[in-house]
Formats: structure tokens, sequence, C-alpha cells
């Protein structure tokens, strides 16, 4: 089911709807800064496990934490004044930061060598989401394993069965994120993608 929604402007009712949804342990797909991501709940171990479901991908395969701003971040990474100071510049933006993980993160979603993927996608509506939520969605992009991005809500409605609804703010980019490594020294860049990587 698609649910249109203005994605510089994105209606409240629209948004708490996305965020019922995900409170009752429902996956949905929304737009982000880059690619539609497949969403859900953060706590909810039966959502996170209908995610790997839908998406039909590897349980070691990592998720991302979309976070609405960059306060929401102490909680789940560990971030000093240097890592800081990277994540002021460019979040919110096309990046996913490796980060140290807290205990606030559920072993679930760890990375091996407990680590977290961190997002502050440049999108109106996927931080409303993650801020009316009260903590970060769990987040993967709208693809099949091994093959690039779905732009049109509609073919991801089609494409991935048991979704709740995708939140459709038109079409969505093809280039999915640039993974930065911050626990590296110097960082580490993992994926090249919508971010530019020059300074890393």
């Amino acid at each position: 089911m698609l649910l249109s929604v203005n994605p510089d402007h994105p209606e409240p009712r629209k948004i708490r709807r996305a965020v019922e949804a995900l409170l009752d342990g429902a996956v949905i797909a929304y737009p982000t800064d880059t690619v539609y991501g497949l969403g859900c709940d953060l706590t909810n171990k039966h959502a996170i496990d209908r995610l790997y479901e839908i998406k039909g991908m590897e349980r070691s395969h990592p998720l991302a934490f979309v976070c609405p701003d960059l306060s929401d971040i102490a909680r789940y990474a560990i971030v000093d004044n240097q890592v800081y100071r990277v994540l002021r510049r460019f979040l919110p933006g096309p990046y996913t930061f490796i980060l140290q993980a807290t205990r606030e993160v559920p072993k679930l979603v760890q990375m091996k060598r407990k680590q977290v993927g961190i997002r502050v996608p440049a999108s109106e509506i996927a931080r409303a989401i993650a801020r009316e939520l009260g903590r970060p969605i769990i987040s993967s992009t709208a693809a099949r394993p091994g093959e690039d991005p779905l732009i049109d809500p509609r073919e991801i409605d089609t494409a991935f069965k048991g979704l709740a609804f995708v939140l459709d703010a038109g079409a969505g980019g093809l280039v999915p994120t640039t993974v930065i490594d911050l626990t590296t020294s110097p960082p580490t860049v993992v994926r090249e993608g919508a971010g530019e990587v020059d300074e890393f």
C-alpha cells in the first residue's frame, strides 16, 4: 500500500501513522536523502526478524540506525571530541558512520566487535519518523541482496511482500550512503556512495 507524503513538509498525521505501524511491530518503506529504506522499531525483535525476512538477507548483514539528529547518537555510540567534529561536519547527510556501540544497542543489531552504523539523513520524513518514535529506526536499503536499490515506490511495494506500507515521496535515489568506519585511525572508507570521500 502506498501512502503519499510531502518530502519537504511531511504531514504530521502521516508521520504518526508510520510511527504507530512501527510500534505495532510492522516494517515500512520510507524515503531518505539517498535511497528508499526498509525500517522497523529498534526495540522489537520480531520486527527486526521480519525486516531480514522481507528483504531476504543474511542475519550477518548489518543494519543502520537512523537518528533524528546528532544529540541522539551518543546514547547508542561512543562519541569522543574527534568523532563528534566529523559527525557535526557531515551530518545530516548521505553518510553512514561506523562507531563503537554503547550498552544501549541491543545485541541483536550489533555488528561484530560491538559496532553500530549511524545515519542522520538530510530527509525531513526519515528524521520526523525517528523523532516521533523517540528512538532510531533500524534500517536497510530497499534493495534485494546484490541488486541495485529500487527507486519507484510502486516497485518497492510490489517487490517486498509483508510491508505495512510505503511512504511515497516520489522517485528515490539510486546511490546509497557512503559508509565510513570511524573506529579505525585513519578512518576507513567501507563503501563509496552518495557522500564525497576525498576528506577521508
